[in-house]
């Protein structure tokens, strides 16, 4: 959610804040969902306010929120947050004013095959017009401590299965028109996003210092952790390029891991 104070003022006073610390560091910060809440908290269009913040530094913004690009799934899952055409409006004007996004999916809940593959195609549909999009980020849907799954109206998160499927069809699918396929360590697991290298990923997300809900555990994102995850990596002949945003860039020859997730494993 977004604090009850927050106006689109805080958002360009964070902007603000941290370019005068740091006139160089790239900013990837506010969701479409704060977006629009901002742009709305100052009468502005949603051209005006994304003008604002580049002009006060910002340079990409996280494609969260997207969830399911199918309103129907929407109304269901998320009834707050944006429909599909307030989200794709806000992707759309920033793309067109130069500030990049990346492109998200949350998935194993209530939704079909159909509505995954309707929302790749709204992805790929954006990314031939615009090309702007970075990365494409699938998120397996937690369903612990969900309220829609406490109320019995969701899945409790997909199979492993389709965890694998769902990056391999997007590489498939994007090609060279958005290379970029991020897998989440810590929604998978170290074991299991040695797995994801072999189906289509070629970026990690989430190494950074912190902590999140990972299936039924929580996963610190701790150094010795880290540090784990390495030792997993770059058995074989792993080369990778640390990036300015924690993320790693890699490529292998050879895989050695063995599976050994933390999701269910459905085949």
């Amino acid at each position: 959610g977004i604090h009850p104070k927050y106006t689109g003022k805080t958002y360009l006073d964070i902007l603000e804040s941290i370019r005068a610390v740091s006139p160089s560091i790239h900013i990837h910060a506010f969701s479409p969902l704060e977006i629009m809440h901002g742009s709305s908290t100052l009468n502005l269009s949603i051209k005006e306010f994304l003008l604002q913040l580049k002009e006060m530094g910002l340079n990409s913004i996280p494609g969260t929120a997207a969830e399911i690009l199918h309103d129907p799934i929407r109304k269901i899952i998320c009834p707050d947050k944006l429909n599909t055409t307030e989200w794709k409006e806000v992707i759309t004007t920033a793309h067109s004013l130069g500030i990049q996004t990346t492109s998200t999916i949350m998935f194993g809940h209530v939704e079909t095959y159909e509505d995954m593959a309707m929302h790749l195609n709204e992805i790929l549909k954006i990314q031939n017009e615009y090309g702007g999009f970075t990365e494409f980020v699938p998120l397996p849907f937690v369903s612990q401590e969900a309220p829609i799954f406490r109320r019995g109206m969701a899945r409790s998160g997909p199979s492993f299965r389709e965890v694998l499927l769902m990056h391999s069809v997007a590489r498939l699918l994007f090609k060279e028109r958005l290379p970029s396929i991020q897998g989440s360590w810590v929604k998978t697991g170290i074991e299991g996003i040695v797995e994801l290298t072999k189906h289509g990923i070629n970026d990690i997300g989430g190494i950074g210092e912190g902590s999140i809900q990972v299936l039924k555990v929580k996963v610190h994102a701790t150094k010795k952790e880290r540090a784990k995850m390495g030792q997993h990596l770059f058995r074989g002949n792993w080369q990778a390029d640390l990036w300015a945003n924690n993320g790693v860039w890699l490529r292998s020859e050879e895989h050695t891991s063995e599976l050994q997730s933390q999701f269910r494993i459905s085949y």
